[in-house]
């Protein structure tokens, strides 16, 4: 009987100590992982210059952090597209995104979800999707605009990146 309880224990402290061990290599493969994917969105996301439109009360163009759409960038399809912005630009976790005609007027509306605390005036990660399916081709803007709660125009400010729609 004695035998049986020590071999019990032994096969308990193995079992222990082999979850221990799993879950140790979980996190490392996890942990390096994550470092993967990080290392790839350093490289998908870059800074890059914006024009911001002409608000005479806001115009901050280093609001745009950086963003996976390069200007003149050529699109078609469903887009998905991630970038930083500061600047509270975010209610609710969610940014305006608008594709702009030549004269500036919507062609089709979205919105973006923040990928980190979006309660601050502070850099915010977002990313969405945005379908270019039958639109007009040619020139074209891709419209980051705040999503203003408060309604008044004087709050409204937003970033232009031109594109072409193939």
């Amino acid at each position: 009987m004695q035998n049986n309880s020590k071999i019990n224990i032994i096969l308990l402290v193995f079992i222990l100590v082999l979850s221990i061990y799993v879950l140790f290599m979980e996190n490392k493969n996890s942990n390096m992982l994550m470092s993967i994917l990080d290392k790839q969105t350093e490289s998908y996301v870059k800074p890059q210059k914006a024009t911001v439109t002409e608000n005479p009360v806001q115009t901050a163009s280093s609001d745009l952090v950086s963003f996976s759409i390069l200007p003149n960038t050529k699109v078609h399809g469903i887009l998905s597209y991630r970038g930083v912005l500061q600047g509270g630009y975010f209610f609710e976790g969610n940014v305006l995104v608008n594709i702009l005609d030549v004269n500036k007027k919507v062609l089709k509306f979205s919105n973006a979800v923040a990928k980190s605390d979006w309660m601050t005036s502070g850099p915010v990660n977002f990313e969405g999707n945005i379908d270019f399916t039958g639109l007009a081709k040619g020139s074209a803007y891709f419209e980051i605009h705040n999503d203003n709660a408060s309604g008044e125009a004087s709050k409204d400010k937003s970033i232009l990146i031109p594109i072409i729609i193939d």
